[in-house]
């Protein structure tokens, strides 16, 4: 690692999942199990937060949401009735 360790995570599983993740980390060649979990967020979590925060939309989806973000907005009632206001007071 290239910069100094400064935050810890602590966790605490049970036997069968502790000798899986140094089973794992072994054969991916990792010297801990820190190596081996730093490994894993560093490669998934990317990932992750991406499909988190990606849309992803069919075409006629796409087609949908363009034609309703082109098309004029309606007047808001409100909006109606002030401009009609204006009107009675020749504006």
């Amino acid at each position: 690692m290239t910069t100094a360790l400064r935050e810890r995570i602590e966790m605490r599983v049970d036997a069968e999942t502790k000798q899986l993740a140094e089973r794992a980390a072994a054969a991916l060649g990792c010297a801990s199990l820190t190596e081996f979990m730093v490994r894993l967020i560093r490669d998934n979590a990317p990932q992750i937060l991406q499909a988190q925060a990606a849309i992803e939309l069919t075409s006629a989806q796409f087609d949908q949401f363009m034609q309703i973000c082109e098309a004029p907005p309606a007047p808001h009632g409100r909006l109606k009735a002030a401009a009609a206001q204006l009107d009675r007071e020749g504006f």
